[in-house]
């Protein structure tokens, strides 16, 4: 058995009844599936909008569409209180369930606050929970988040996708390679 990175008898695997790795077909009647859009440059992900959720404002789950098609691989949740106090609490409240041995991922001024802990299922699998206050950059998420992804079912769905693509052709190659008219390139 693999004891993951902070020591817990089980890595951590889902939050508000969404677990990672499990189908969106166990949490059909969660989901706002009229919501669904694909994931910008990565087109064997799908994104989902939740339905409310005590003690969260909102939610999106992130799910691959092909290795293992609705299998999912991050959720996302922002808490319903966007206070520093909160954050203060849950940070104290991850550090007693996760441990200290969490990286810091926020900027150096504190506007964005994060913290991330990494983890090493039974089963082999590579977790990650971040957890996050913004009150200040506009650029993120205001308030308090948790995200936890799945990083090794992302590796697999993107490994999955390349395999089924055709390959690049020489022709197609060098005309990517070509050198364009320095006009188009500039800002004007």
């Amino acid at each position: 058995i693999l004891i993951p990175a902070t020591g817990l008898a089980q890595a951590p695997r889902g939050i508000a009844g969404f677990k990672l790795g499990e189908t969106i077909d166990t949490c059909r009647e969660e989901l706002q599936l009229e919501t669904v859009l694909p994931i910008r440059y990565k087109p064997y992900l799908k994104e989902v909008q939740m339905r409310a959720q005590p003690g969260f404002k909102s939610g999106l789950l992130l799910y691959e569409e092909c290795a293992h098609p609705g299998r999912i691989v991050r959720i996302k949740m922002k808490y319903a209180d966007s206070s520093k106090a909160f954050y203060r609490e849950l940070l104290q409240r991850y550090r007693e369930r996760f441990g200290d041995k969490a990286e810091w991922r926020g900027d150096p001024f504190h506007v964005v606050m994060a913290w991330k802990w990494k983890f090493k299922s039974a089963e082999g699998d590579d977790i990650s929970v971040i957890l996050q206050h913004n009150d200040q950059d506009t650029d993120e998420k205001m308030g308090n988040s948790v995200k936890m992804i799945l990083y090794n079912a992302m590796d697999e769905a993107a490994a999955c996708y390349d395999a089924k693509q055709p390959p690049e052709s020489t022709e197609d190659r060098k005309k990517r390679k070509t050198a364009a008219d320095w006009a188009i390139l500039i800002p004007r």
